[in-house]
């Protein structure tokens, strides 16, 4: 398999990595084969954490890190955000993983600003990765964040971080345009190994896996972390990794065109339907409306599996009380639209401008609870 430089580690990572989630839903007999079967055809990086399964995960491949730990960089990850609390779940990580040594340890989460707070307070996570590196439990440093590119941003200024992983997929792209044109080229000045996860936008992507799969790589990153439940979606995942061919602007722009995922309603931030008479930000609008919801409600009647899809993937990163704060910022609102429809016929990809303003506004002053979900 292809490996690539991660960054100032140094380390040759295969492009792709084996995430170690889906490992909870097997069997241990299932999941060795995997990861067994993953190391076998040249895959060298397995990431975990330690809340997946409540350490399943890091239990299973403690299994083959017995034997072969010499073969892969070993990852995993702690939500704890104090020093002694970062350092207890490091140890509890060690015993899992059947290894004195972890190879890079992600902050987990690291998505909000009261997590940068707390990590870089007195006593808190920053100073437990610096005790761990000194006492040899881990080499290098890293960070995970899912929705949060200011966020990720600001917690590259603040620490020399090693790695960090963040969502790139060819969806989630116009929700939070931030993590292309801002938090790549900054990883990049400051030469931090990237990693890509959520290749596939958590599933919705899945009819369109080999696109999705090729833009991701087609990007300035080391590897895209994928997980696997069976066999059989291992090998078509490492069988066309070997064949990919970088995806050109060109073919970025039919995907961005024609994918139903994206239909006719998710913003592609082209900026073409401005400027507005009335000085409306449209595209800013509707990327917040993609952090709010990642724009899946979108009045439109579907199939139930469909429908039980988007619903679910929705609220996923919980990140609806960010985006309302950032619109109480924005002036003019959506509502001061006129519905003059200046805008519609310079839209190349024929969205429901005057009525997407509307739906915007009404989700991003939605006084209801926020749902809270848990991030993987």
């Amino acid at each position: 398999m292809q490996k690539r430089k991660l960054g100032k580690t140094n380390l040759d990572i295969s492009v792709m990595g084996l995430g170690g989630f889906h490992l909870i839903e097997l069997s241990e007999k299932n999941a060795l084969e995997i990861i067994n079967r993953y190391l076998d055809r040249g895959g060298n990086y397995l990431e975990t954490a330690a809340g997946y399964g409540f350490g399943n995960s890091e239990l299973k491949i403690g299994k083959v890190a017995k034997n072969r730990r010499q073969e892969f960089i070993l990852a995993s990850k702690s939500i704890e955000r104090k020093k002694k609390e970062l350092l207890a779940s490091i140890d509890e990580s060690l015993k899992r993983l059947q290894t004195d040594s972890i190879d890079i340890f992600f902050l987990h989460e690291f998505g909000r600003h009261e997590f940068v707070d707390i990590a870089s307070g007195p006593n808190g996570a920053l100073e437990g990765l610096e005790e761990a590196k000194r006492l040899g439990k881990i080499r290098f440093t890293a960070f995970s964040s899912h929705t949060g590119p200011e966020v990720a941003l600001r917690a590259l200024n603040s620490y020399p971080f090693d790695v960090i992983m963040i969502p790139l997929n060819f969806f989630d792209r116009f929700n939070f345009p931030a993590w292309e044109s801002q938090v790549i080229p900054a990883a990049l000045e400051k030469n931090v190994g990237l990693l890509a996860m959520k290749v596939f936008a958590d599933g919705l992507l899945w009819k369109n896996w080999e696109n999705a799969l090729r833009y991701t790589l087609s990007l300035s990153i080391s590897s895209a972390i994928i997980g696997a439940n069976t066999l059989e979606y291992l090998e078509k995942d490492i069988q066309f990794i070997n064949t990919i061919q970088a995806m050109s602007e060109k073919e970025k722009e039919q995907l961005f065109l024609k994918a139903s995922e994206l239909g006719q309603y998710v913003c592609r931030q082209c900026d073409k339907c401005l400027p507005c008479p009335e000085k409306i930000n449209i595209p800013w609008i509707f990327a917040l409306e993609g952090q709010w919801d990642r724009q899946l409600a979108d009045g439109v009647v579907r199939d139930p599996g469909e429908y039980a899809l988007r619903d679910r993937l929705r609220f996923w990163f919980g990140n609806q009380d960010y985006a309302q704060e950032a619109y109480k910022k924005v002036d003019p609102k959506a509502l001061a639209c006129s519905e003059c429809g200046e805008c519609i016929p310079r839209c190349p990809y024929h969205l429901p401008i005057i009525e997407k303003l509307k739906i915007a506004h009404d989700k991003l002053t939605d006084t209801r609870p926020p749902v809270k979900i848990r991030i993987i």
